[in-house]
């Protein structure tokens, strides 16, 4: 299913950078780059985001084949950077089944922040894992919501005017270091931080696709493959919380702000339940119906100095 009714390709706005001519907005359709006139003079997506109650009209006609193009630029993270990353969890059946055994439960919307600056990587960045197999690193496929609308208290039938677009997020996971079995009470028995949040945790992009190019967000197949095997395999129909109360629920807690990250939860096909963990070594690629494709290395982190080896 295409996720877009206009006349043209499928596109999603990105963030570039060419030698000596800094960073820049483009269009990118499959593996080609276009300029984007309307943003001309913005450094990235996240600063156009900003003004996107303004942009927004304009770039509806927008057709990218008809724009010059863009040559020798590397494409680079979407949204350089959020103010905040919420990524929801337990929010697809199938998911919920394969951790459980039961995927009816009637599950309320959860988030958990990642750190926006230093888990954001893009499209080709090298995912950075401790050598140590104990830290179980997976995989997560997930459709995040791009908003672009500053709100606090947004109901759901507001929710689309918040929505600026979409873009894929893999939200990478340290199972090992989620459970501490040193916590002197329950309720610090689960570390987030150490799961979810170490450096280059949250692989983004490869653009964002607008809110008019996706008319159905619950309708996206997902496909997520290491080294070129299918892993997950699913829907975004399997989304127990819809894009709209999420986007509720979770300005709800915080005020949303233009450039922010709703990650909206990841199906079934997680390497936990079957043993299977990221290796130096792997590439994890990850499609969401036209949004693109993800695409990123695993590397070993150098413990001598900090750094990928």
């Amino acid at each position: 299913m295409a996720a877009h009714d206009n006349h043209g390709p499928a596109w999603s706005l990105v963030t570039v950078e060419a030698p000596g001519r800094g960073t820049s907005c483009a269009a990118l359709t499959q593996d080609s780059l276009w300029e984007v006139p309307a943003l001309r003079g913005y450094p990235g997506v996240f600063e156009a985001l900003q003004d996107w109650d303004e942009l927004a009209p304009g770039l509806r006609s927008y057709e990218p084949l008809k724009a010059d193009p863009v040559f020798e630029a590397r494409v680079l993270t979407p949204v350089r950077y959020p103010r905040t990353v919420l990524c929801s969890g337990s929010n697809y059946r199938d998911h919920l089944a394969e951790m459980s055994g039961d995927g009816s439960a009637d599950i309320s919307p959860f988030f958990f922040l990642k750190p926006p600056t230093t888990t954001v990587i893009g499209p080709d960045d090298a995912i950075v894992i401790e050598a140590d197999p104990a830290q179980k690193v997976d995989w997560e496929a997930e459709l995040a919501v791009v908003i672009g609308r500053a709100g606090r208290d947004i109901t759901p039938e507001q929710a689309d005017a918040h929505i600026a677009g979409y873009t894929i997020v893999n939200d990478v996971s340290a199972r090992g270091t989620h459970f501490r079995t040193d916590a002197f009470h329950e309720a610090f028995a689960w570390d987030w931080l150490a799961s979810k949040g170490q450096d280059t945790f949250c692989p983004t992009g490869p653009g964002v696709t607008p809110q008019w190019l996706v008319p159905d967000p619950h309708d996206l197949p997902i496909v997520l493959t290491v080294n070129g095997r299918q892993e997950q395999v699913s829907s975004t129909k399997e989304m127990i919380q819809s894009v709209q109360e999420l986007v509720a629920a979770a300005s709800a807690l915080v005020t949303l702000q233009p450039g922010d990250l709703v990650a909206t939860g990841t199906p079934a096909g997680v390497g936990m339940p079957r043993g299977k963990f990221l290796r130096p070594g792997d590439l994890v690629e990850i499609t969401i119906g036209d949004l693109g494709r993800l695409s990123n290395p695993v590397v070993a982190r150098d413990s001598t100095q900090g750094e990928p080896a």
